[in-house]
């Protein structure tokens, strides 16, 4: 469709923030296997909401996480981080989803970097660090966010919690506390990546797209094969009209992880509609809803297919 429509798709799918129809409880089970095959801790977060687990990968690089609500979620091995939707229209007949994580040729990092600074935070600190980590995994939000106010209290220079905070906050739409909480982390560690690339994300959301553009531009090219940096160098590109370059990021993000939680299929559709070109539009938003099937508004989304396919 025209622009008209470009506007009508902004106007019902927010940047980077389609939500799920899911129900609330937690009985599905996730389970992976990294290739090659070796025993290495594994990771899982909450994609748009608070959440954090963890585990191990056995001998033959096999992992399983219980008792999940439905919901999108990042798996982290290493210096990998991968999408994955947990629901029930992914799910087999036992409620379990099931994902393979390639290391081979991806940057995998078998130790995950730890600075300087991270080394002289004191233990009580991180006592209630890893308490908020455990009340991610109740998803008490509130419970991890006393943790980590309390761990910054006692260590200023706690880059991580100040990040963790910022993460919460961002998650939960409160985007001026969570802009405030990552600058904390870069300013007691200027070297930091995570804080960096959140930055990059809720400047996005506050329409400070100069910085977002400074922000981002900086992430992608400390982490190239980052999905989300491309991603939201992406989206800046595209709120700032300069679609070819937009178009390159999104594209390299979805390349990355096809299943991103930024959807970047969303905002490549947009571009195809700008310049008159349903037919791919329409591919991009097929790929979004084969990868995210349980959207809230799958329903919306199929209506707009049909309509750019029969090119009204």
């Amino acid at each position: 469709m025209r622009t008209g429509c470009v506007r009508a798709l902004t106007a019902l799918f927010a940047i980077g923030m389609l939500g799920a129809a899911y129900v609330s409880a937690a009985d599905f089970e996730l389970i992976g296997r990294i290739q090659p095959e070796r025993p290495l801790p594994v990771f899982l977060q909450g994609a748009t909401a608070p959440f954090h687990a963890a585990t191990e990968a056995d001998e033959t690089g096999r992992f399983h996480f219980r008792k999940l609500t439905a919901g999108t979620y990042v798996v982290m091995v290493g210096g990998i981080q991968r999408t994955v939707e947990v629901g029930p229209s992914l799910a087999d007949s036992r409620r379990r989803v099931t994902i393979t994580i390639d290391l081979a040729g991806d940057n995998f990092e078998p130790r995950a970097r730890v600075s300087v600074r991270e080394l002289a935070v004191p233990e009580s600190a991180r006592r209630e660090y890893e308490e908020a980590e455990k009340a991610l995994g109740r998803r008490d939000a509130t419970a991890a966010v006393g943790h980590l106010k309390r761990a910054v209290e006692l260590a200023p220079a706690f880059s991580a919690a100040w990040n963790h905070l910022g993460t919460v906050a961002y998650q939960t739409g409160q985007y001026a506390e969570a802009e405030s909480d990552f600058r904390k982390a870069l300013d007691v560690d200027p070297d930091a990546y995570a804080p960096l690339v959140n930055l990059g994300g809720v400047l996005i959301n506050l329409g400070k797209l100069d910085e977002a553009l400074d922000c981002n531009l900086r992430a992608v090219r400390k982490s190239p094969g980052d999905a989300l940096a491309n991603s939201q160098l992406g989206m800046t590109y595209f709120a700032q009209s300069q679609l070819d370059l937009a178009e390159q990021y999104l594209t390299a993000a979805k390349h990355i992880d096809p299943s991103h939680f930024s959807h970047p299929q969303l905002i490549l559709a947009e571009i195809h509609l700008r310049r008159n070109d349903p037919k791919a539009a329409a591919r991009e938003l097929e790929d979004l809803l084969a990868r995210h099937p349980d959207l809230a508004e799958a329903s919306k989304i199929k209506d707009e297919i049909a309509r750019l396919r029969a090119g009204n």
